[in-house]
């Protein structure tokens, strides 16, 4: 403010001289006259030059540009500098601003739950590439376009038009097929003036989970059921009749063949609670392949012996290849034990009188550890395979149960190898026999 009153005096005073200056050397006799015409003068230039330098300011103020600041002295220098000032933090916060919604985009858009925003009219605003993928629309092509004409599933549809957001809806996603479902929770929330959010999640494990869990109770009460209920009947013979000490017998050995069955699926029951329960074996046990082979032959022709008939018996062959005789392996020697035990018993159940079963041994090119079981039964069909290692699956129940098998066997053998860090393989024709293979990597045993 300073500078702005001295330089209009400053130039007062040159218009003044210069106008008392031309009236004196023009002979005027009135020379006051000319003194103030000058003044008049200066103080109309300084008024139109400080005119000028505040259209500058204002058409920089317009354009926004802050490398195009102008450069002045005085009130206008300050104002500029000022203006200069405000303008720079709006653009750091414009910026933070911006960086915000930047970061928040991006932690949604990694998010493993979709999200969708609309607007009133229920016009697609934004969503992330998990909605997109889930409900099989496009965050560029779909903007502002109404979700309902994208999604005509009649659940969705239903859902969008209730007033009640309080619950979910699970309906199907985009690309959902009968051997890979997909199943999406939808859940909608208000906000804003009239807008909404829809929050998806793929419930697909969770339902699959569900199922299995209904399933396993279901499957575990039939098979104690069963037993029980022969229990019941054949306590009740016992508590009621007066039958002969041959019958009674007869009746008890039944009893004790239903209790050994359940006895067993409680058994197995509880080796795949342990299985999923403990940590992964360490690599410090150590059990001999030739100690395992012996054990899982021993009950072989055991378990061959007692379920043949007639004297016949199941030819069993068990093999290991001479550069193993010493070989090792490394985990939990009971798994391991119950691994190949339950594949051999199986072979034996199902193989006929006359049939082979022939265990082998070997080491591949890769330096795993293959053992095979092969066996000359009924073999079984393609579409049964893929399901064979599930909980209670049953090619033909009635032939399970009455070879005594419990459907969990597979399962465990399953489990067994993966916390061994092994594979199982299984391959089957009908009519030729079926063939069993655990292979365990380098890691996993020893010479």
């Amino acid at each position: 403010m300073l500078w702005r009153f001295l330089s209009l005096l400053l130039l007062l005073l040159i218009g003044s001289f210069a106008g008392f200056f031309w009236g004196f050397l023009k002979h005027v006799d009135v020379v006051w006259v000319w003194l103030l015409t000058g003044a008049l003068l200066a103080g109309l230039l300084w008024w139109i030059l400080d005119a000028v330098r505040g259209l500058r300011v204002v058409t920089w103020l317009r354009s926004g540009d802050l490398g195009i600041a102008p450069q002045m002295m005085g009130l206008w220098g300050e104002v500029v500098e000022r203006a200069r000032r405000l303008l720079r933090e709006r653009e750091r916060a414009l910026d933070a601003s911006d960086q915000r919604l930047k970061d928040f985009l991006s932690a949604i858009q990694a998010s493993p739950n979709g999200v969708v925003l609309l607007d009133a009219q229920t016009q697609i605003e934004w969503c992330n590439q998990t909605a997109a993928a889930q409900l099989g629309i496009d965050s560029q092509r779909d903007y502002m376009q109404r979700i309902g004409n994208l999604l005509r599933d009649p659940v969705f549809t239903a859902y969008m038009a209730q007033s009640d957001i309080t619950q979910s809806v699970v309906m199907e996603g985009r690309g959902s097929r009968a051997d890979r479902p997909l199943r999406v929770s939808v859940q909608r929330h208000r906000y804003g003036e009239g807008k909404q959010l829809l929050l998806t999640r793929d419930v697909t494990l969770v339902e699959q989970a569900e199922a299995m869990r209904r399933d396993f109770v279901a499957n575990v009460s039939h098979e104690i059921r069963t037993p029980l209920t022969v229990l019941s009947g054949f306590v009740e013979t016992l508590q009621t009749l007066d039958l002969a000490a041959d019958d009674q017998q007869r009746y008890l050995a039944l009893m004790a063949t239903q209790a050994h069955r359940m006895q067993t699926l409680v058994d197995d029951l509880l080796t795949l609670s342990r299985l999923e329960g403990s940590p992964v074996p360490g690599f410090f046990h150590e059990l001999p392949l030739s100690r395992l082979m012996k054990a899982c032959e021993q009950e072989a022709q055991g378990l061959s012996a007692s379920l043949s008939a007639q004297g016949d018996s199941q030819t069993i062959a068990f093999v290991v290849d001479d550069t193993l005789t010493h070989s090792v392996l490394l985990g939990e020697a009971r798994e391991l034990q119950s691994a190949l035990s339950n594949l051999v018993s199986n072979a034996v159940r199902y193989t006929p009188s006359d049939g082979r079963i022939q265990v082998s041994a070997q080491r591949t090119h890769d330096g795993s550890l293959q053992i095979d079981v092969q066996d000359s039964g009924a073999g079984i069909a393609p579409e049964h395979l893929p399901r064979l290692t599930e909980r209670f699956y049953r090619v033909d129940r009635s032939r399970s149960r009455e070879s005594g098998g419990t459907g969990l066997g597979l399962a465990i053998v399953k489990h067994v190898m993966q916390r061994h860090g092994g594979t199982l393989t299984i391959s089957s024709v009908l009519g030729q026999g079926s063939s069993f293979r655990l292979v365990f990597p380098p890691s996993r045993w020893r010479i």
